[in-house]
């Protein structure tokens, strides 16, 4: 197989059709790492915004269980998509993640915010630091993932392809980034799980290069200087030699496709792991398209200290970002953290 095989393999689908197929060869074989490097930063965007970030802060799960919040907000993106969306265990995945997400009042703009940052951020970084740039298809396929997730969240308006979605992405910044301390305590505590994952003598060196790829508004909403211009181009220079030689390496082969490796779960999960501890004590509902009126399973019990916050959440899974990625600990698929993550080089 040579290395653009799978390019071209891409590129003779059609995303309106196989754009599940085409989203796992480009997370599983093409792009794992960079698909999870856009994630990660796409996370952080989330905490630009007050109301979101306000919310996260409040549920302090960052602060008390940080590694886990974030592998689960991985780990419920992949279970949904792993055999597909529609699939038994793709249902059943969302509908844990709407019982997740169905404890706060959350502005539906604030959804489709997090679902396009699932959608935009990995191509853009793929784009800028991947071995080759992404495919209309694979971009396309993007979006399409990021629609259907939508559909199952009970998302409303969502946009039909990937320039609606940036669309979408942009004008919300310009209208909500600002600065808040809870956002600059949201984004800390999620580069600290980061860092977490490297000897003591290198997290300085890691946290600047986090804060080195991201952009001077979103800086600024997070509360971060920006770094020095010698940390910048060292390493935006270091991520594409990196490109440089994984685009000269033969490809990731059929019989090994990259799968997640959560610290907090060594032994391996199942879908009841993930999560907040109060959310199986929550009604779990039908998806929209199934929707009879009456709660799959209904527990008579509330959880405790169940109150919704008077903040919208915005986090879908993807981070908190369990929605498409929303995330598994109540906030929003697609992984929360910042800058250049531990996973698999290519």
């Amino acid at each position: 197989m040579g290395r653009y095989s799978r390019l071209h393999r891409i590129e003779q689908m059609d995303p309106r059709q196989d754009y599940e197929e085409i989203f796992r060869l480009l997370t599983e074989y093409e792009f794992p790492w960079d698909y999870l490097q856009g994630v990660s930063v796409a996370f952080l965007r989330d905490y630009g915004v007050p109301r979101i970030s306000r919310l996260l802060d409040h549920t302090q799960e960052f602060e008390r269980a940080g590694q886990k919040r974030y592998d689960d907000t991985v780990l419920i993106a992949h279970e949904m998509v792993r055999d597909g969306m529609d699939s038994e265990q793709g249902r059943a995945a969302a509908r844990h993640l709407n019982r997740i997400h169905g404890r706060y009042r959350i502005a539906n703009e604030d959804y489709l915010y997090v679902l396009a940052t699932t959608v935009v951020g990995p191509k853009r970084w793929i784009d800028r630091f991947g071995w080759r740039p992404l495919s209309p298809q694979e971009t396309e396929s993007l979006a399409l993932v990021g629609r259907r997730m939508g559909e199952l969240m009970g998302v409303a308006e969502l946009p039909i392809d990937y320039a609606g979605f940036a669309r979408l992405h942009d004008s919300y910044e310009q209208r909500m980034f600002a600065y808040d301390p809870a956002n600059r305590r949201v984004a800390a505590a999620t580069l600290r799980v980061v860092t977490q994952w490297y000897p003591h003598w290198l997290r300085p060196l890691v946290a600047r290069a986090s804060l080195a790829v991201l952009d001077d508004p979103l800086l600024t909403a997070l509360g971060f200087p920006p770094q020095p211009r010698r940390v910048r181009t060292a390493t935006h220079r270091a991520l594409r030699a990196r490109a440089a030689l994984v685009r000269r390496l033969p490809p990731r082969p059929t019989w090994h496709p990259y799968r997640p490796k959560p610290r907090t779960y060594p032994f391996g999960w199942t879908l009841d792991d993930l999560g907040p501890h109060w959310a199986h004590s929550r009604p779990l509902r039908p998806l929209p398209d199934e929707d009879d009126g009456s709660p799959v399973h209904e527990d008579p019990s509330p959880a405790p200290g169940d109150r919704s916050p008077v903040h919208d959440d915005p986090n879908p899974v993807s981070g908190d970002r369990s929605r498409p990625s929303s995330d598994a600990n109540g906030h929003r698929t697609p992984p929360a953290g910042g800058g250049p993550t531990h996973q698999e080089p290519r």
